[in-house]
């Protein structure tokens, strides 16, 4: 993502666009599927573990980016589709490979609607199927 659509996606959430937030958008948004912190700091070099933790639950609070458990041990992190705010509506199902370890989204997939029970309010949804993917299933043949 261009710097400057960083900056401004970041001013509109009313998150001040430091150098260390716009690397983190901007890696968030290039890697296109959701990332774990340490893949992070892996394509972020030059930037510590902790600023990226900390940059990423400045995100979360502000609904630029959720968080999703994949059954590895570690979050994963990803931007939300929507401009204005992470909903229900934007969510999607995302693959987990046990192969190779990544997380893919499919974002032009849609999560059914689920209907709870009265009282209960929906935040979030985490709809993870797991399996091997396509690079990895070509391997083994």
């Amino acid at each position: 993502m261009e710097r400057r659509r960083c900056e401004e996606r970041l001013e509109k959430k009313g998150i001040r666009p430091t150098a260390v937030r716009v690397l983190v958008l901007d890696a968030l948004s290039a890697s296109g599927r959701a990332v774990s912190l340490p893949e992070l700091e892996a394509l972020l070099g030059s930037v510590d573990k902790s600023s990226i933790f900390r940059t990423l639950n400045l995100f979360r609070r502000h609904h630029l980016v959720h968080a999703l458990e994949d059954g590895s041990g570690a979050l994963k992190y990803e931007v939300c589709g929507g401009e204005e705010a992470c909903s229900v509506s934007d969510m999607h199902p995302h693959f987990y490979c046990e192969c190779c370890r990544r997380t893919f989204c499919f974002e032009a997939m849609r999560i059914p609607p689920v209907r709870l029970p009265e009282g209960f309010v929906l935040h979030e949804i985490n709809y993870m199927v797991k399996g091997i993917c396509r690079a990895c299933a070509e391997k083994g043949k």
